[in-house]
């Protein structure tokens, strides 16, 4: 039964017959009561002022009295201004938490829409280790992942390896230069951390370089340019791109290392891919589809040989696609990878999770796609997210002065560790359970921190705060959790049958307020879909679990007497349960089953 369109049928009706004007009750919205108003439901009337020619209070009083009669789920109204608020029957909620019972599990879950979207996420470099940067963006991505899939759509996750280009130059020459043939066995380094060890030195030399020729007379930017260094990386990015036998063997022997650390950390993150893409495989793709373009005209040769495409009539300017030498840049592998992606897996739509310091990037790609006739262009987007700021300022990976994601994740573990021991939170626990809870802690904690912000907006990240047990964290919830599974389990060892009594009762406000919340669950999680933003599921699952906690602290549960009420708490302890493992499964967080 679903409550929003009975009572929009019921305004419109309402508005037909006072004011014999007929509005689709499709275009009529409600939201919810705020907390300090009385209600469940709220219309608004200021628009229809004009149209209906009453003030906006008198529409509203009109329209509550008319419901109010015509509605057999609408018990009274109350007006502030034009808001409408409007009350439903107790009886209603018990109903509705009958219907959220039945539906279980999939509670949340839409049908299957029979659309296909593809969301790309994670897209590393292998000259360095993943960074807290990369966390915001791999927890976003699969997210918003499965957050699409609750809504019915068919979806490919995928991610991107960036495996050539300069920057991965430089820290093969680097190690070429300085490695001494050291590998991750004989270091007992990770090997993404020790291909980022590199990465850093090649920029130590690089700056010192580039300090002795200033010296010597040489501008700085001069200097960047002349420096032997970067020359020497230039040199081998073409002697890869020409197949060069021993610089490949060098690249494949380090972006192994590489993918085995990356490998390691995806599995610690609790993110998975169904295909993954190389953009050494990519880039060639791109040049010839760049070839293609420059016959039918959309891209141009200028004389230096480089290849262009102008997008000055759609706001732009002229963009490069293939350098003077011939070498590809890096919108050139996303041309051939985008043309790959819906040759194997044909969407309607493809998400982009990348960080907004790439938003004129894809401008542009997608810009191109267009111009280039692609029937997939129309549904090109870019989740473009906000930076993740620490209290000492900026990450730069090539001064390593990142936070390194392995790192992180152990720290997280470490404090959740102490911070469940300090609370006492594991009696009974052995060894190998303790871990474990540590581990789904820890990283519930920091997912949980990095993906309840709105992924447009910049971000801090404050790992003392994601760890705290009580207010907007990922342990609260994962708390409540915890005690809801414990009251569960207390009332099956008692042989209590867990089910709603056969005649409805009358339900308690705070009942009714994790009742309405509960219903609210799938439009949270359409809403959340349609707007690429887990946030949202975020706030509505720290909502439930801060009103269950308010429940659980006014109301007894198991030591209620009246056998009705004991059966309606415990199913509506259980619907929130559930409701709470859905969600936090949207955003990629496990709950422990005790505490």
């Amino acid at each position: 039964m679903d409550l929003e369109i009975l009572i929009k049928n019921s305004i419109s009706k309402a508005i037909f017959t006072n004011f014999n004007v007929k509005l689709d009750s499709n275009i009529l919205a409600l939201q919810p009561t705020k907390a300090e108003f009385e209600g469940d439901f709220t219309f608004v009337t200021f628009s229809l002022a004009k149209e209906l020619k009453q003030a906006p209070l008198q529409i509203a009083k009109t329209i509550g009295e008319f419901i109010v009669a015509d509605s057999p789920i609408i018990e009274n109204f109350n007006t502030v201004q034009g808001f409408l608020n409007i009350s439903i029957k107790k009886s209603v909620w018990f109903n509705q938490l009958a219907i959220i019972d039945q539906i279980g599990l999939n509670y949340g879950n839409s049908p299957d829409k029979g659309i296909k979207i593809m969301v790309e996420y994670a897209s590393p470099n292998t000259n360095k280790p993943l960074h807290l940067g990369h966390l915001r963006n791999n927890f976003l991505g699969f997210s918003v992942a499965e957050i699409l899939k609750a809504n019915g759509f068919e979806v490919q996750k995928t991610n991107i390896i960036n495996n050539r280009g300069i920057h991965i130059c430089k820290s093969m020459l680097a190690y070429q230069l300085f490695g001494e043939n050291e590998t991750p066995e004989t270091s007992g380094i990770k090997g993404d951390h020790l291909v980022g060890k590199y990465y850093v030195k090649f920029d130590v030399e690089y700056k010192a370089e580039i300090q002795k020729l200033i010296q010597n007379g040489m501008t700085e930017e001069e200097a960047k340019k002349q420096a032997p260094l970067i020359k020497k990386a230039q040199k081998m990015l073409l002697d890869w791109e020409s197949g060069e036998e021993e610089t490949l063997a060098l690249w494949t022997k380090m972006n192994e290392w590489v993918y085995a650390g990356f490998d390691e950390t995806f599995r610690k993150m609790g993110v998975d891919f169904d295909t993954i893409y190389y953009e050494s495989n990519m880039y060639l793709d791109g040049k010839q589809t760049v070839e293609d373009g420059l016959k039918s005209g959309v891209f141009f040769r200028k004389p230096d040989n480089s290849v262009w495409v102008d997008l000055t009539e759609e706001g732009l300017d002229q963009k490069l696609v293939l350098r003077a030498d011939g070498t590809s840049v890096y919108i050139t592998q996303d041309i051939g990878l985008a043309d790959k992606k819906y040759e194997d897996f044909p969407m309607q739509k493809s998400v982009y999770v990348v960080g907004n310091e790439q938003d004129y990037h894809f401008e542009v790609l997608f810009k191109i796609m267009k111009k280039l006739g692609r029937p997939y262009a129309d549904g090109l987007y870019h989740l473009s997210y906000g930076m993740v700021d620490l209290p000492s300022g900026k990450m730069k990976s090539r001064e390593g002065t990142v936070v390194d994601a392995d790192e992180l994740i152990e720290e997280m573990e470490a404090t959740a560790k102490a911070k469940t021991q300090e609370l006492g939170k594991i009696d009974g626990f052995d060894e190998a359970e303790a871990q474990k809870l540590y581990e789904i802690l820890g990283l519930g904690a920091l997912k949980y921190f990095l993906l309840k912000v709105d992924p447009k907006k910049r971000m801090l990240f404050n790992p003392a705060e994601s760890i705290e047990f009580q207010g907007n964290t990922g342990p609260f919830i994962q708390y409540t959790y915890a005690r809801i599974q414990a009251v569960l389990r207390k009332a099956q060892k008692s042989h209590f049958e867990i089910k709603l009594p056969e005649n409805p009762i009358e339900l308690l406000p705070i009942e009714i307020e994790l009742v309405n919340l509960l219903y609210q669950y799938p439009v949270k999680v359409k809403e959340a879909g349609n707007n690429y933003a887990p946030s949202l599921i975020a706030q509505f699952v720290y909502d439930l679990a801060k009103t269950f906690n308010s429940f659980y602290a006014e109301l007894s549960i198991l030591g209620e007497e009246n056998l009705e009420l004991k059966q309606t708490r415990i199913v509506l302890a259980k619907a929130v349960g559930q409701t709470i493992l859905h969600a936090t499964g949207l955003l990629g967080i496990q709950v422990p089953e005790r505490m």
